[in-house]
Parts: C-alpha cells; structure tokens; sequence
C-alpha cells in the first residue's frame, strides 16, 4: 500500500462519516449530555471495542461467512434491532419518569452498552470487509496493511465522537433546564428510529 494509496483511504473513511448519527454516536452523545462526556467514555470504548473485533473478522475474511449464511446474518441483525429498541424505550421511560438528573450507570454497564450497540450491527463487518480489498496490496504482507487500515479507522472513528460528544455536552450545558427532560425522549426516540432503518435495510446477497 503506497501512501497515495492511505490518502485516498483517508479520504474515503472522512466521507464515510459525513452522514447522520448512527446508532453508537447517539447513543455517546446521549451519554455525554446526561452524564458528562468524561464519564460517558465507556460508551466509545465499548463502540471502539465492538469495531476492533468486527475489523478483525473482516480482516481475517470471516465475512464470508456472515454473508453465505442468510440465517447467521439474519439473526445477527434483529438481535441488534430489538436490542436497540430496548435500550430506545429505556431512555424513553427514564427520562419520562425521573424527575431529577438520573444518576450515571457503573462505567461497566456504560462500557457493555456501547459495546452490544456497535457489535449487534453486521453490517459493520461487511462494510469493513467490503471496504479493505480497495486498498490493500495483495503482493504485500496483508495483516500489517489490514492493522494500519484498522487503527486509522478506530483513530478517525474516536476523534469524530469525542466532538460529537463534546458538542452534545455542551449544547446541554448552555440549554439547561430547557430540554434536560426532553434529552432521553429524543436520544431513545433516536436509537429506535435508526433500529427501523436497520429493520428495513436489505440484506446481502449470498456468496455464489
């Protein structure tokens, strides 16, 4: 992989997440407004953790799998979709019944909902496997390129939420009272409607 080759690839990942929040990043910048960004972190290691594990099954051409197997696939996605919807429902009837900030789960249980979050998604190692081939050399060793591709990955991937998180805190910070109700209504009502998208969202042709 030539460094022509990376700067394209860097390219490409900063286009990638020119989109609307996905799942993950509502859910830390949900975090981040009712519990601070610092202590919402666990949530991106969880996120992160879930994605080192999904580029290392993409790298290693596990994918194939997933996608040979419609039911593996299959069961995969709406596990994370009916998962999502829990934890959008949860928001919901937390913040519609707590009348005072609610306190901040054990960074534990942040950590493993961040992590469930991001790995319910199987498209992730899709896109991952999908997205490696265009820029690794195949007349190279290919487990130093899949890591550099990897890191760079997790590196943009952790920048980006961490301004997200830190806008969403302080958006919190200088509203207030204004919409502290109102921050787990729209965070839950946001994670459901990105399960419905998942919902909806074909899945992959089968390997012939």
């Amino acid at each position: 992989m030539t460094f022509e080759t990376y700067l394209v690839y860097l390219a490409t990942v900063l286009i990638f997440f020119a989109h609307p929040p996905g799942p993950s990043q509502v859910l830390f910048m949900a975090g981040s407004m009712q519990h601070g960004l610092r202590r919402a972190l666990p949530i991106l290691a969880g996120d992160l953790t879930a994605n080192t594990g999904q580029i290392l099954i993409a790298g290693f051409g596990l994918a194939g799998l997933v996608a040979i197997s419609a039911n593996v696939f299959t069961a995969v996605k709406w596990a994370g979709i009916v998962y999502l919807v829990y934890v959008g429902l949860r928001m919901i009837r937390q913040a519609s019944r707590a009348k005072d900030k609610p306190a901040a789960p054990k960074r534990a249980a942040l950590f493993r909902t961040g992590f469930v979050t991001s790995a319910a998604n199987p498209y992730a190692v899709i896109f991952f496997a999908a997205l490696f081939p265009q820029f690794i050399d195949p007349a190279a060793p290919v487990a130093p390129q899949v890591a550099i591709l990897g890191i760079t990955y997790l590196v943009i991937d952790g920048i980006i939420l961490v301004l997200m998180g830190a806008t969403a805190a302080r958006l919190f910070a200088l509203m207030g009272a204004r919409i502290e109700r109102w921050v787990g209504v729209i965070s839950g009502a946001g994670l459901i409607l990105a399960a419905a998208l998942l919902a909806l969202r074909g899945d992959p042709e089968p390997a012939k």
